[in-house]
């Protein structure tokens, strides 16, 4: 949740997160992030101070080694007077959403971790009085499992986030799935990269927002409750690209200015901010498995088109797109082969439960942390090593799949550009921009058997109610396009 600060005591309410709250003091472009628990839950100020040290140390120690220095804001711990953190709780309450109310904010501890607000410029103060366009976007996995372990063929073929937006829809908690493949978006090739934005555009679920100047225009406040009018977007954006041409309002307008704005999103993407090695990670080859997804709209309008090979450009090594699918990659053994290395940790701390701190499930999350975290061998030598090394691997993938990239544009004027100031031109305007990832929180060792269910639900759902209707269709295109030849025998 954000809460904007009006003046000494006054905050405007924004939103919240669903691991956390948070207040954004926005005069000085920070964010105060709060703790919420479950009622009857609540920690001990010792409690809840150790868990903001855990969430700062692991990503100041761990995430900025993937990612690099300028991408990851990790933030401080600070404390206020617990008389002003129970006034704000009280003044915001009646605004928080519903399904958000089932937790609590923490008022008792007083701490709470100061961070950049990341709807705003990162890196240049002179921006800061300038209009400012922030687009968060919500990448997902962005390629396709290529372990052995793997049981069931359609996760060679089909990516996670495209079964699982028919489960999703099936629950009730979308109403259509959306044509968004996060492969398209991974890709590097502008063609399927600008599918894939104006897929989120066209559908933005809990993937893409849109912030002017710190408010929400576009995209979902909850699962339900989405601002999807392009033609209200493209009023908001219209200055932004278009500041003094008298281009007229209407379809033509809209998609001139979406067009723009997905160009720029690209550009950004695809561009490096951060000179910095990010750790000395080795790479997990980005070459395994397919690089397409065969649920993919974009891919299955190339079918119907008569085109079976997808071309693939790549993602350049230094951009933000490449440096989360590396993380991502550390997923190297798929949950089902992850999944019996997990029971192998827990029928140890079984037998040895005071070992759990020595193995650092819990933290702390240092350099030697990380440093366990370098080795990419399969090859299991039965020890309780191997699997957490596998375990925690996995844990920081997850964070990857699930982690926000902030892109945040300010107009620009020609002689404040400079080669300090990373810029991205359009036909009519110049953005200086930053780009930022967060929502780094590294995900609870607890949550595995859940993934694991969950991952099986996915798939059976997909094979029972989606592939078995699909396959005779795309059957049946695969034989229409195929060449023809005839062969003349001499007689």
């Amino acid at each position: 949740m954000e809460v904007e600060k009006m003046d000494e005591n006054e905050w405007k309410y924004h939103g919240e997160g669903n691991q956390s709250l948070v207040v954004a003091h926005c005069q000085r472009c920070v964010v105060l992030r709060f703790l919420k628990f479950p009622p009857n839950q609540n920690k001990t100020p010792e409690e809840i101070l150790h868990h903001l040290q855990n969430i700062v140390d692991f990503g100041k120690h761990v995430m900025k080694q993937f990612f690099g220095e300028n991408y990851v804001h990790h933030g401080e711990i600070i404390q206020l007077p617990l008389d002003f953190v129970r006034q704000l709780c009280l003044k915001i309450q009646p605004e928080r959403p519903e399904c958000r109310c089932d937790k609590d904010m923490d008022t008792l501890s007083g701490y709470a971790m100061c961070l950049p607000n990341l709807t705003r410029l990162q890196t240049f103060r002179f921006a800061e009085h300038r209009p400012i366009l922030c687009i968060e976007i919500k990448p997902k996995c962005g390629f396709i499992p290529f372990s052995s372990h793997v049981s069931q063929e359609i996760k060679h073929k089909v990516c996670r986030y495209c079964m699982h937006q028919h489960l999703k829809v099936a629950n009730g908690k979308w109403k259509r799935p959306s044509k968004y493949c996060p492969l398209d978006l991974f890709s590097g090739n502008k063609q399927r990269m600008h599918f894939a934005l104006k897929s989120l555009l066209q559908e933005a679920q809990n993937n893409l927002k849109i912030f002017k100047n710190g408010e929400l225009i576009y995209g979902c406040k909850d699962d339900q409750d989405c601002v999807s009018d392009w033609n209200e977007l493209a009023r908001h954006l219209k200055p932004f690209f278009f500041p003094s041409n008298g281009l007229v309002s209407g379809p033509h307008c809209t998609r001139t200015i979406v067009k723009e704005l997905i160009q720029v999103i690209t550009m950004t993407l695809l561009s490096s901010t951060d000179t910095c090695r990010a750790g000395d990670m080795k790479t997990v080859p980005i070459s395994q498995g397919r690089s397409y997804c065969e649920a993919s709209a974009f891919n299955k309008e190339l079918v119907r088109n008569g085109k079976h090979k997808l071309e693939s450009s790549g993602l350049p090594r230094g951009c933000l797109l490449y440096k989360t699918l590396q993380a991502q990659m550390l997923d190297m053994l798929d949950i089902e082969g992850l999944y019996p290395l997990y029971s192998r940790v827990e029928q140890y701390l079984e037998e040895f439960p005071e070992e759990r701190s020595t193995l650092q499930i819990d933290g702390p999350y240092n350099e030697a942390f990380y440093e366990k975290l370098l080795d990419l061998s399969l090859e299991d030598n039965g020890t309780v090593a191997f699997a957490l090394t596998k375990v925690q691997q996995y844990r920081i993938a997850m964070t990857a799949k699930d982690c926000s990239i902030m892109i945040a544009l300010s107009p620009c004027l020609q002689d404040e550009c400079s080669e300090q100031r990373p810029v991205v031109l359009t036909s009519k305007s110049r953005f200086t921009f930053s780009v930022s990832v967060l929502d780094l929180d590294l995900k609870p060792y607890e949550s595995i058997p859940h993934q694991y269910k969950l991952d099986g639900e996915i798939v059976n759902y997909y094979l029972k109610n989606v592939q078995a209707k699909e396959d005779p269709v795309m059957s049946n295109l695969f034989k229409e396009n195929e060449d023809c030849t005839l062969v003349l025998h001499k007689v």
